[in-house]
């Protein structure tokens, strides 16, 4: 991308910035931005307006359902409850959980693209206001009384409606021209392989939410290898900024010094744009980073992750728990079945216990079904099975083909050494080694190792790239979330080749 060379005055020298070529440029990049502001205004308006729409009709399907069907016979219910009694407490419900949609920045542009964050957004939103909601009754003497069905109802029906109508207006907008218009555009000033990152992951997909205009090079980051248009140098910068119409800055930590980086600040300020930093010191588990202040200093570092918090690991461990108890339920037949067919082919134990590294470093022994020949390590030497491993037993082939000689493991799930899903355990002969070779490898210990895990579900199992492993595990230790184990279970059924 080439830019046009800036004029100059008789002496030669670029035109100071209060000349009125400059000035006609600030007042056009003002203009700019005003319109795409005003653009955004006529959108958040239009999701505004849907949204109290969709809260208001839902508690009023709230109020029918709980006192005009059958609903009416459950619980206790005053026999003067109508419509116009209850109206004040549908009107007050609709401004709370509006409030609430407003607090978690629903109506932000920013947001519109980002469906998932939506999606979680709502959640947090109708969980909260059913929670507020229902404690006015014991706080305040409120007549009628708040209904405790009401709240659930409004509350399911409202995230049910809300969910609904934010995917229609979604379709809506990640359509072209109105997704262009949402995306941020950004501009990098230097450039390294967490910006190369960056670039696939903005640009996956319609509806990604930012959009890569070029880079500002630097004695320090001079090169780009093509991957994004060079937009000009350092010198350039404050005219590359405004010419481009960029958002947002992000400017690798790297690239400039200390005295540049806060011009750059500086600049941004100046010309109504974001300034981020990319952090090149950290190449891992980047969400989890936190800036907090150490006796008025600041200071950033890898904080907590999702599974450092005590709700989500009660979460996951009940999961674990009802879930092994299911799978040892429904599993213990096959598992007669398969230990029968294997002492037949070859005498002797039918479980198979090997030592493994769990949760923080913890060694414990994982429980398969047998589906080698007793001497199969006689050598000594621990390893991987490898394709057409001449140690298998015939009916062991088949075993690993459905993941069958690993449902002893909900016992691992039930006893607490193992998740359903997370990182593979590895032995810890292979790790001494692999912790060594491989960056970050033991970060994988953070969590409990899984039956399944997101690098199995992708093909990664078995005599496969172990760096590609490391990397899908630490992927799913830095956005873990419940409704993703549950995928990753559901995934299992489909993805079974291989073994480890």
């Amino acid at each position: 991308m080439k830019l046009a060379t800036p004029p100059k005055s008789s002496e030669g020298h670029a035109p100071s910035p209060d000349t009125p070529d400059t000035h006609d440029g600030q007042l056009f990049t003002l203009r700019h931005r005003h319109r795409a502001w005003m653009a955004h205004q006529k959108l958040v308006a239009l999701s505004f307006l849907g949204d109290a729409s969709i809260v208001l009709f839902s508690l009023l399907a709230a109020y029918i359902l709980r006192f005009e069907t059958h609903f009416r016979h459950f619980g206790v219910v005053d026999s003067d409850v109508d419509l116009r009694a209850y109206l004040g407490h549908v009107v007050l419900g609709s401004l709370g959980l509006m409030f609430l949609l407003a607090n978690f920045r629903v109506h932000d542009p920013r947001n519109f693209l980002a469906i998932r964050r939506i999606f979680a957004m709502l959640a947090k939103s109708c969980a909260l206001w059913f929670v507020l909601f229902l404690s006015l009754t014991l706080l305040l003497k409120i007549e009628p009384p708040i209904s405790r069905v009401f709240c659930v109802l409004g509350a399911v029906i409202s995230f049910l409606g809300l969910a609904l109508w934010r995917w229609v207006l979604y379709c809506m907008f990640r359509r072209e021209p109105i997704a262009s218009a949402l995306r941020q555009k950004v501009v990098f000033v230097g450039w390294n392989d967490a910006c190369e990152g960056a670039l696939h992951r903005f640009s996956d997909g319609r509806a990604h939410a930012f959009q890569i205009v070029g880079c500002i090079t630097t004695d320090r980051a001079p090169r780009t290898d093509g991957a994004v248009p060079v937009l000009g140098t350092w010198a350039e910068h404050r005219r590359v900024l405004r010419e481009s119409g960029a958002d947002v800055v992000m400017a690798v930590d790297s690239s400039l010094d200390g005295m540049d980086m806060l011009q750059l600040a500086e600049t941004c300020g100046k010309e109504f744009i974001d300034f981020k930093l990319v952090p090149s010191c950290f190449q891992v588990l980047v969400s989890g980073l936190h800036l907090e202040c150490v006796h008025g200093v600041p200071v950033l570092g890898v904080g907590r992750l999702p599974l450092h918090h005590a709700f989500n690991n009660l979460a996951k461990r009940l999961i674990d728990i009802f879930g092994a108890l299911f799978g040892l339920i429904i599993a213990t037949p096959v598992m007669a079945v398969f230990a029968t067919l294997v002492y037949l082919e070859s005498p002797g134990s039918v479980i198979y216990r090997q030592r493994r590294i769990g949760l923080n470093g913890k060694p414990f022994h994982i429980l398969k079904i047998r589906s080698m020949k007793l001497d199969a390590e006689a050598t000594g030497t621990p390893g991987w099975t490898v394709a057409d491993d001449p140690r298998r037993l015939r009916v062991g082939a088949f075993m690993r083909a459905w993941n069958i000689d690993e449902l002893p493991q909900f016992w691992n799930v039930l006893k607490g050494d193992m998740s359903l899903v997370g990182p593979r355990p590895e032995r810890p002969e292979l790790i001494e080694g692999f912790k060594e070779e491989i960056r970050y490898y033991n970060m994988r210990h953070n969590v409990k190792p899984g039956v399944t895990g997101w690098a199995q579900v992708n093909g990664l199992r078995g005599d496969t790239c172990l760096r590609e492993r490391v990397r899908f595990d630490l992927d799913y230790i830095e956005r873990w979330n419940l409704f993703w184990d549950l995928q990753i279970m559901l995934m299992t059924f489909f993805k079974r080749k291989g073994a480890c």
